[in-house]
């Protein structure tokens, strides 16, 4: 039951944004929206308004919204999509993948904000001392305000990691006031396997419900993500990598495993899936979003636009191989999560 709301909230949560976007840019450069839909099948509950239907339907993992003028042979009426200039409709289609990444910025901002914390790195006070660590071994405390490290002073948290880092496996200095008494302590940092770097177990002192610093947190924990997704991608295309491709079915697996973690890995692993749906969505695959706007800017490169019946086929073949592809992923993640 945890795993079914879990994944509901979170693929309704996705599709809604994504679909948000899509409706926004649409209304927003007058092109007509003649449904948005959250999930598929039959209709649970519809309103219209201003020409518009709103529905909740019967399977939540999905959602639409049909624009007037889509299809080529609709394209009559003024608010039709075709008949808009290429940049609005560039602006329609490329708002759903944007969105996505909007949405996984107010995700990690919302862990900062609510979970984390901001971290104070104007400050060398400790905040917080890993367990089983080196600076819990050698009597580190939540609170010390570290003096100097390896006989250099320090006034900010970046001056601390960056001398710790400079000495895996060699013993330093550390002086520190605790209850304005000056104390002094010698500890060996240990090296990261992966950056090589010396680490002690601390951590800096945080501060909650910070909204700009959050939000800037959020920005910046997004881009990160976007580059390794992005790295990661390059290797697999080149062959450096092996293909770990995940369907519905996996997701929703690892949605259930997640959960039972906490809702702050919960609400991180939204924003990850976020980002890789914005990702992938911008890529220029034939019935995804970023084939669609590549159609559009060679449109607005050769000054005419491709032939409606031609790129409508392009789409179809490259839908129908997408689910013949969903398809045998299903298949492979029901075969790892049963045998």
């Amino acid at each position: 039951m945890l795993t079914l709301i879990a994944s509901v909230v979170i693929f309704g949560l996705l599709v809604f944004f994504h679909e948000l976007g899509h409706y926004l840019a649409a209304k927003n450069a007058g092109i007509g929206v003649i449904e948005f839909a959250l999930g598929f099948g039959p209709k649970l509950l519809s309103k219209e308004k201003d020409g518009t239907i709103y529905s909740l339907r019967a399977f939540p993992l999905g959602g639409f919204v049909r624009l007037v003028g889509e299809d080529p042979e609709d394209d009559e009426q003024e608010n039709s999509f075709q008949k808009q200039p290429v940049w609005k409709r560039f602006t329609a289609i490329a708002a759903g993948p944007l969105m996505n990444f909007v949405l996984a910025i107010l995700l990690f901002s919302l862990i900062y904000f609510a979970f984390l914390g901001v971290p104070d790195y104007n400050s060398t006070v400790i905040g917080k001392v890993l367990p089983d660590g080196q600076a819990e071994a050698v009597g580190l405390q939540e609170g010390d305000r570290i003096l100097s490290v390896a006989g250099q002073e320090v006034s900010r948290w970046e001056d601390v990691v960056t001398i710790i880092h400079a000495h895996p496996e060699r013993e330093i200095e550390i002086i520190f006031s605790r209850n304005d008494s000056i104390q002094q302590l010698a500890v060996t940092p240990i090296r990261d396997e992966q950056t090589g770097n010396g680490l002690i177990g601390i951590q800096a002192k945080t501060y909650l419900y910070r909204p700009f610093a959050s939000l800037r947190l959020g920005v910046e924990h997004c881009i990160w993500v976007v580059r390794y997704l992005l790295i990661g991608l390059v290797q697999m295309i080149t062959g450096r990598a092996a293909p770990e491709i995940v369907g519905p079915v996996g997701i929703i697996h690892l949605v259930g495993e997640v959960a039972r973690t906490g809702l702050m890995n919960l609400i991180s692993l939204a924003a990850i899936i976020s980002l890789n749906l914005g990702v992938i969505n911008l890529l220029p695959i034939p019935a995804l979003d970023g084939s669609r706007l590549l159609f559009l800017v060679v449109e607005g490169l050769r000054g005419r636009p491709i032939d409606p019946h031609k790129e409508s086929f392009v789409h179809f073949i490259g839908f129908t191989l997408l689910i013949v592809l969903m398809i045998v992923i299903a298949y492979r993640d029901i075969m790892n999560i049963f045998y």
